[in-house]
């Protein structure tokens, strides 16, 4: 869709990131992000759309987004969706602390934003808070004891053959996850671990990220009767490219650090901007179990110097770990006495989603 139709159809239009948060700098980046509802094409016939995040340099109506790259604006059904499931980062686009672009409809979506609040924000907020915490050590890793060389395939032990590409590694990979999932399909007295298997944990991504260890070789060659030497071929060339996945992302990173947070991240040997938003993660899912309500201005919720502080490097890596422990561990606590309930009102948010549609018009 073009750029001017979706603001035509845009219900509600906010400032996030650093703005949001009270955390910005003079030359922090303005993060709009905002929710349309599409024209009855996308709803009714075989054309989709989730979101627009590019395109702001067409002719548009909010002069604000012009040739801004960091906007993003989710269609009704896409972020109806991640509502549901918690994300931290569309939640919390409820609660902005102010919207330059705010409909009627906007409004009413916004007045009803209680109804995606549910205990479900304990592991999700505490699951991007890990994926902080992932990219920091990854980054620390970098800082301390960076790689010296690009790997080869001879690092892993493949010589006289050719290491799978990605593409064939994928593919076999994908295969077995299917045969996996086939096992327990129709076993009834599976059906929570089928869930779990295809749903609620991406164990195709698994399999693709982590490789193949030891203990398994045997049965995935019986599994996939696959012969011996492929099934090892297969281990080692997943452990080459996941060591070439690496040295491409730190070459990547070093190519894109911002000079002044290089610096920073010199000097406290971590990542600084990962720390605060774990940090800031965790108090937030905290906040939300603990008052039913997302904070996300930090001056609000009175913690804005002490997040600006872990940016500044005044607390060590050891010091923001040591936090973020203590916090998931209040947070244990805090989810069993929470009055939110285990998981949103699928029914009635289904129901907002036809009424907001329906306020819209086509």
């Amino acid at each position: 869709m073009q750029r001017i139709e979706v603001e035509q159809r845009a219900i509600f239009i906010g400032l996030a990131g650093s703005h949001g948060y009270g955390l910005n700098r003079p030359e922090s980046d303005f993060d709009y992000r905002g929710v349309f509802i599409a024209p009855k094409r996308y709803y009714l016939g075989f054309d989709r759309i989730e979101q627009k995040e590019n395109g702001w340099d067409e002719p548009g109506i909010f002069p604000f987004l012009d040739s801004n790259k960091d906007t993003v604006i989710y269609e009704l059904k896409k972020v109806i969706q991640l509502l549901s499931g918690a994300n931290p980062n569309v939640l919390e686009l409820l609660w902005l602390p102010g919207y330059p672009v705010l409909t009627p409809v906007g409004e009413h979506l916004i007045n009803h934003k209680q109804l995606f609040l549910s205990k479900k924000v304990k592991h999700t907020y505490t699951g991007y808070a890990f994926a902080q915490i992932k990219k920091m050590e990854t980054h620390r890793k970098w800082l301390l004891h960076p790689p010296e060389k690009k790997p080869l395939p001879s690092d892993f032990g493949i010589e006289d053959e050719t290491p799978l590409i990605k593409d064939e590694l994928n593919a076999f990979l994908e295969y077995l996850y299917n045969l996996i999932r086939g096992r327990i399909e129709f076993l009834e007295e599976a059906e929570q671990l089928y869930q779990l298997l295809t749903a609620d944990i991406d164990f195709k991504g698994i399999l693709k990220q982590y490789t193949l260890p030891d203990a398994t070789l045997e049965y995935t060659q019986k599994l996939t009767n696959s012969r011996k030497d492929f099934i090892r071929l297969l281990q080692k060339s997943q452990t080459y490219q996941v060591s070439l996945r690496e040295w491409k992302a730190y070459l990547s990173w070093q190519e894109n650090r911002n000079p002044a947070r290089a610096e920073m991240e010199r000097k406290s040997g971590f990542d600084l901007k990962h720390g605060m938003h774990c940090i800031r993660l965790l108090r937030s899912g905290l906040e939300i179990l603990k008052t039913g309500n997302v904070i996300v201005d930090r001056r609000i919720a009175g913690d804005v110097e002490d997040l600006k502080a872990i940016l500044k490097g005044e607390y060590t890596y050891e010091q923001v770990m040591q936090m973020a422990e203590d916090l998931v561990a209040e947070m244990d606590v805090v989810y069993e006495k929470s009055t939110l309930p285990h998981k949103p009102d699928l029914e009635q948010i289904n129901l907002l989603c036809m009424e907001l549609v329906e306020m819209q018009g086509w």
